[in-house]
């Protein structure tokens, strides 16, 4: 058994949802579940085929987005993986819509952060074992660090 790493690569700001799966219709229900959630949305997913061809599967509105989930997929090659990449919109604004779609058995994470992908390669094949995501905290909150949270979250749109 080894343990690999593996670098999500994206532009620093993209968003992306990573997750996993467990049928062939995924990609397809995934398409659905943001084109609903977040009309005009920019996006470009990918699908790691864990049986019979064992295929990278795509769909997306976006050729940038479509590719950028493709290339991490490949290089990802887990099990029934997938990845969405977001242009337009946060994933908080489709997280329940994808995590409600009946084949998604789990979400590893969504951010913006730099990622880092665990894997574990074994005689089978290789499956996530963990993501790490952005970078270790450094402290706590101070009363500045509350106020600047909270006109944040207004400035977005998040809160009133």
């Amino acid at each position: 058994m080894e343990i690999q790493v593996v670098p999500i690569e994206k532009p620093e700001e993209m968003n992306f949802i990573l997750g996993h799966s467990h049928f062939i219709k995924t990609v397809e229900d995934l398409y659905e579940a943001v084109v609903q959630s977040v009309p005009g949305v920019k996006f470009g997913i990918a699908f790691c085929e864990a049986s019979q061809k064992r295929l990278v599967r795509w769909t997306g509105n976006d050729e940038t987005l479509i590719e950028l989930a493709k290339k991490n997929a490949q290089k990802i090659a887990a099990g029934h993986t997938f990845i969405i990449f977001i242009d337009g919109a946060f994933p908080i604004n489709m997280l329940n819509a994808i995590k409600d779609v009946p084949e998604v058995c789990r979400i590893y994470c969504a951010t913006a952060n730099p990622t880092q992908v665990l894997l574990v390669e074994t005689e089978q094949g290789r499956g996530i074992i963990g993501v790490v995501d952005g970078y270790s905290t450094l402290g706590v909150e101070t009363e500045e660090d509350i106020a600047w949270r909270k006109d944040f979250l207004r400035k977005i749109g998040y809160k009133q």
